[in-house]
């Protein structure tokens, strides 16, 4: 057994009332190392001594008795918790230790766990997404189960109950593209429920002839050529369409570069005639960090010298500040995005373009027009920041079939 639990007196430092904290003591045999936590109880020495070292004491009574057994409670649970820890971990035994001992089979107590643990991280998108995933499954599982959310477990989770879910969500007019985003982020809570050993893996619903998370293949959205003349060419804007305009074909223009990049853009990032960049989206995804250079265009250098800030110590578009915080640079990129959308669909409304273009777009007209031109999967790949060709190769199983035509027309184009 590399741990020890006791209960004991600490006696370092007495309060005013002469007594001393009771406190909850775990050594670690492996690292020789001990904690002790609080309980909120103080005892003199001899009220200690007389409630809990004298095991020949049997004639307790009233409060005396009820505290002794509130503190074998605790040594018991820390116990219990302790001897599941393979190997033992203060963390691990902290974590499991000070909650509700119903929290480790509840659904509503993870997902607020992992929300809690991106929004400590920053990553307030991920945290949003699992905020609309748990409004989801809080709605089916009040309207159809009748079943509140905090009364939910894992273990009322299983594939009958996911098949149920999905033809709920598609009489409600859900896309497949949706169900899978929603179950996808229910595996990571199952998934990381069964790392902490609070759930078996035999509850687990997902996998080989079990539930199967819904996929959409779903065709990249992009402009012709002749469409994107179109809409470079616009006439008639008001200022608010002529600044979605030309920040959308920034993106295009830099290897279709997502707006928050846009927006995290500063001027000590250009040097000469480029800048570089850290894509966001994928940064703490993965362990080699590839930093991005796009080379400036008269284009592109022309919209930052029309929409640059004079401060040339910070960002160089006005989206964020230096004193946002990152819940208010999130509000305030997601607000930018919805302005452009906004505008660049008036613009498209007006000149016959597809209605349901959005920044997201422009990402997919560049891969697209640079396959129309020639481009090789490797340029594609690397210009996209893609981890390797493989997922290049996916994305572009995404394209329209004049895309792929055209790709392939190329392949002998030496």
């Amino acid at each position: 057994m590399s741990y020890k639990i006791s209960i004991v007196l600490d006696k370092r430092r007495s309060k005013e009332n002469g007594k001393f904290p009771v406190k909850l003591r775990v050594f670690n045999s492996s690292t020789k190392k001990d904690k002790r936590y609080k309980l909120n109880i103080d005892l003199t020495a001899l009220e200690f001594k007389t409630i809990w070292i004298n095991p020949e004491n049997k004639s307790l009574r009233g409060n005396n008795k009820d505290l002794k057994l509130l503190l074998q409670g605790v040594e018991n649970r820390a116990h219990d918790i302790a001897k599941e820890l393979t190997p033992f971990k203060f963390e691990t035994f902290e974590f499991k230790y000070f909650r509700k001992s119903s929290s480790k089979s509840n659904i509503l107590y993870y997902f607020n766990l992992i929300i809690d643990k991106h929004l400590k991280n920053d990553k307030i998108g991920t945290s949003e997404s699992y905020k609309y995933t748990l409004n989801s499954f809080k709605e089916f599982s009040v309207n159809e189960n009748k079943k509140p959310i905090d009364k939910l477990t894992f273990n009322d989770i299983n594939i009958e109950w996911l098949d149920k879910y999905q033809k709920y969500m598609i009489g409600k007019g859900k896309s497949f593209t949706t169900i899978g985003i929603y179950t996808r982020t229910l595996k990571a809570v199952f998934n990381m429920a069964i790392e902490n050993e609070d759930i078996s893996e035999s509850i687990y619903p997902f996998g080989k002839n079990k539930y199967k998370i819904p996929s959409a293949n779903k065709v990249k959205k992009a402009l012709t050529s002749e469409q994107l003349r179109i809409l470079f060419n616009a006439k008639n804007l008001n200022i608010n369409e002529e600044k979605a305009r030309d920040f959308w074909f920034f993106s295009y223009a830099c290897n279709g570069m997502n707006i928050k990049d846009i927006a995290l853009l500063k001027y000590s990032d250009i040097k000469d005639d480029s800048f570089s960049y850290y894509r966001a989206k994928t940064f703490d995804k993965t362990s080699e960090k590839k930093q991005i250079t796009i080379y400036l265009t008269e284009f592109t250098g022309g919209l930052i010298q029309k929409y640059g800030t004079k401060n040339k110590h910070s960002y160089i578009f006005d989206i964020i500040n230096e004193d946002d915080s990152i819940e208010t640079q999130y509000k305030k990129i997601k607000n930018f995005t919805r302005i452009i959308n906004d505008h660049i669909k008036r613009i498209a409304k007006a000149n016959n373009l597809p209605g349901d273009i959005s920044t997201y777009w422009a990402r997919h007209s560049f891969a697209t027009n640079s396959i129309r031109k020639g481009a090789s999967l490797e340029f594609i790949s690397e210009a996209l920041n893609h981890s390797d060709l493989n997922v290049t190769k996916n994305y572009f199983a995404g394209f329209e079939d004049d895309a792929k035509k055209e790709f392939a027309k190329s392949l002998l184009e030496f």
